[in-house]
């Protein structure tokens, strides 16, 4: 299911930011986290953040915590990566990503958005 549920990529310079969002799938009452991944150019895909869609809880990876900052808007039914002090390495696409309730897997959703940083 490949639908354009991001947006907000774009080219910044080191020290820039950015703002991506991801519109939650229509059926978002069964989502338990929305989140991001991202990945680089001959990388594997690699978690960014992610967050509970009930109690609204955080979590990030080690390479972007005090820099980005994941949020929902419940009225929206979407979630905000406002990313800040970016940096070369952030360049990648970011692949917005859900839970379904009871599941530990993440679901791909959307075809990507392309974020390059340049130095």
């Amino acid at each position: 299911q490949v639908q354009e549920a991001e947006s907000g990529g774009g080219l910044v310079q080191a020290g820039g930011s950015l703002r991506l969002n991801c519109t939650a799938p229509k059926y978002h009452w069964r989502i338990s986290v929305m989140g991001w991944f991202r990945q680089a150019p001959d990388k594997e895909r690699e978690f960014v953040a992610a967050i509970r869609w009930g109690a609204g809880g955080a979590e990030y990876a080690d390479s972007v915590k005090g820099r980005f900052t994941i949020s929902k808007d419940n009225a929206k039914n979407a979630v905000t990566l406002q990313m800040n002090s970016l940096i070369p390495e952030d360049t990648a696409i970011y692949y917005c990503v859900y839970k379904k309730l009871g599941s530990s897997e993440y679901t791909s959703w959307g075809q990507g958005t392309q974020v390059t940083i340049s130095s």
